[in-house]
């Protein structure tokens, strides 16, 4: 099994049964996303190391970041719905360091548990039972040993494959140990229903350190994605290319949260008293929203705010995306962008660990390319980054793939960053992804062969479901 994409047997098991039960197809799918024609007239909020900001405070660093960047609808637009969408505050005072792949996040990882001194609280979709699991087990092991609190919240369908004996000596060890809605209904909780899966990578030390993004725990992550020698498996040797983010400051406080809520939801043991909310002081200049979707509200918020981002452009769009099904909503504001003069750039796979996926998402790129789209996919790597950066002031790092899964049935965490400081950081990744793929050009793809336009369509058969 691939727990990566939920596992082929059981992915597809869902798919057929949902199609047999259900006899939905693609058009009659709800919507997701509210109006997002409302325009909020208050102004939008910032908060700080120690609680709100005067609205003078606000809107003085806002006019700062805005100043500093390209003009945007963004910060005159925009905020005011993602305010009115997310809820969580907008949090100045904040350092931010991009990470790109698994050896240089692994570094950063385990160098903050080796330095924890109260708590260590961790989500992840995958652990596995290997070389990288392994490590990370034994440094979250010896920080409980040392009077460290430890408390691990795993995916069930994530962390399938992994042993019962690889989390029983992390339990014997004193790590409290919580498996998001078990597979196995017997030792489910109340509410269990299967496909509702916990997607988030977290990580927070001590309250004011916190590690986000995309990675998983994994030796599939073992090698840097920009080396010289590449391999041609994609299943077992090619380099992961992923991103993560490093955060200190105000913010992580609202990723605690975060974390304390889910423990609480999935019903956890009571977690023994630490210091989860320690005093935090403004480390640096980065404004960040941390926003956390989940299906038991009415829609994502990340999808929702993403899409009023798009909608809001004014000269870009550059995203990066591992699974790439978009729903009609998310392909008409991408081909609206670009109706109305915003270069739309997508850097997209071309070798992944679920080729339903791929197929599904080909399947949409002439309609992309009729619109002006421009289409890369990322040659030599598995591509597992999800990243987005609109104007060049609004970006976004996180869990959230850009298909139905992520968008109607996983747990989701991003966080969003303001300014030209961080984006400029973003945008140099992005360049250097660029230089990495091969551009897909509508003439050449509107002569591709019979075979691969029938796996398009097939892979576009189970999009809701993959």
């Amino acid at each position: 099994m691939n727990p990566h994409r939920h596992g082929p047997a059981l992915g597809l098991c869902a798919a057929l049964l949902a199609a047999a039960l259900l006899g939905l197809s693609c058009s009659s799918l709800p919507t997701i996303v509210p109006d997002l024609a409302r325009r909020p007239a208050q102004p939008v909020p910032l908060a700080g190391a120690h609680g709100p900001l005067s609205a003078a405070q606000s809107k003085a660093i806002l006019q700062r970041l805005q100043s500093s960047g390209p003009p945007t609808d963004i910060f005159s637009r925009h905020l005011a719905v993602e305010e009115a969408l997310v809820g969580s505050p907008l949090v100045a005072g904040n350092a931010v360091r991009l990470l790109q792949d698994g050896p240089a996040t692994y570094r950063a990882m385990l160098k903050a548990i080796a330095g924890a001194r109260d708590h260590i609280n961790m989500e992840t979709y995958i652990l596995d039972d290997d070389e990288v699991g392994r490590q990370f087990a034994q440094a979250l092991m010896a920080r409980q040993a040392q009077g460290v609190q430890v408390n691990l919240m795993r995916d069930s369908v994530g962390t399938f494959g992994t042993p019962a004996a690889f989390f029983q000596r992390l339990s014997d060890a004193g790590v409290q140990v919580l498996e998001f809605n078990p597979v196995n209904p017997l030792t489910a909780r109340e509410g269990w229903q299967w496909n509702r899966r916990n997607h988030r990578k977290l990580l927070i030390v001590d309250g004011h350190t916190a590690f986000l993004g995309g990675i998983n725990i994994s030796s599939v992550y073992s090698s840097g994605s920009f080396g010289k020698s590449k391999k041609i498996d994609p299943d077992a040797t090619l380099a992961w290319r992923d991103t993560d983010l490093l955060v200190q400051g105000p913010v992580v406080a609202e990723l605690q949260k975060l974390f304390l809520d889910a423990w609480r939801n999935q019903q956890g043991p009571v977690l023994l008293e630490r210091t989860y909310f320690p005093p935090l002081r403004a480390v640096g200049t980065q404004v960040v929203r941390a926003i956390g979707s989940s299906p038991e509200e009415a829609f994502s918020l990340i999808y929702a705010t993403l899409l009023s981002a798009i909608g809001s452009a004014e000269t870009s769009v550059q995203i990066t995306n591992a699974y790439f099904v978009p729903d009609p909503q998310l392909l008409a504001a991408l081909v609206d962008a670009a109706a109305r003069g915003v270069a739309v750039t997508l850097i997209l796979p071309s070798r992944t660990d679920s080729w339903l996926v791929l197929q599904a998402g080909r399947s949409h790129y002439r309609h992309l390319l009729r619109a002006g789209v421009k289409i890369y996919e990322r040659r030599g790597v598995v591509l597992h980054s999800k990243t987005a950066l609109v104007d060049g002031v609004w970006a976004t790092v996180g869990s959230t793939n850009l298909d139905w899964r992520s968008f109607l049935h996983n747990h989701e965490l991003n966080a969003v960053m303001l300014g030209t400081e961080f984006g400029q950081q973003l945008q140099a990744m992005f360049e250097r992804d660029l230089a990495a793929s091969d551009a897909i050009e509508l003439e050449a793809w509107e002569r591709r062969g019979p075979a691969l336009r029938l796996q398009e369509w097939f892979g576009r058969l189970w999009e809701y479901w993959l």
